[in-house]
């Protein structure tokens, strides 16, 4: 149950955060990381979550934003990354770096959340 909530706060916090116009792009960070200092799980479940949780929302968003201009700028981009031109690998790829990034910073919430519970 934690961990199915983790992980839709955080697509839907990182969802939130993302469409908002004056974050930067690793806006996401700070929730993915207070979400994991506020919901108790082990690190390995709460990188998990941080990671499903943000690859489903940058990974929807970009989907969401290149089926709106026709995948014209991804497929620009993709070739002149080594992905041949695939804007599905682009998007995947989109979503495996926001779900890293997302999972490390759940990883650093919870072992904060461990070590401010051993001192206490």
């Amino acid at each position: 149950m934690k961990f199915s909530l983790s992980v839709i706060l955080t697509m839907l916090g990182g969802i939130g955060v993302s469409l908002w116009a004056y974050t930067p792009w690793w806006g996401f960070v700070p929730v993915a990381f207070l979400l994991a200092l506020i919901i108790h799980q082990v690190p390995a479940k709460a990188f998990a979550s941080g990671f499903l949780g943000m690859l489903l929302a940058w990974g929807g968003l970009s989907w969401w934003i290149d089926w709106q201009n026709t995948s014209l700028l991804s497929k620009q981009v993709a070739i002149l990354l080594p992905l041949q031109g695939s804007s599905a690998a682009l998007i995947l790829l989109t979503g495996i770096l926001g779900g890293i990034l997302g999972g490390v910073a759940a990883l650093a919430g919870s072992y904060l959340r461990v070590i401010k519970s051993k001192s206490e």
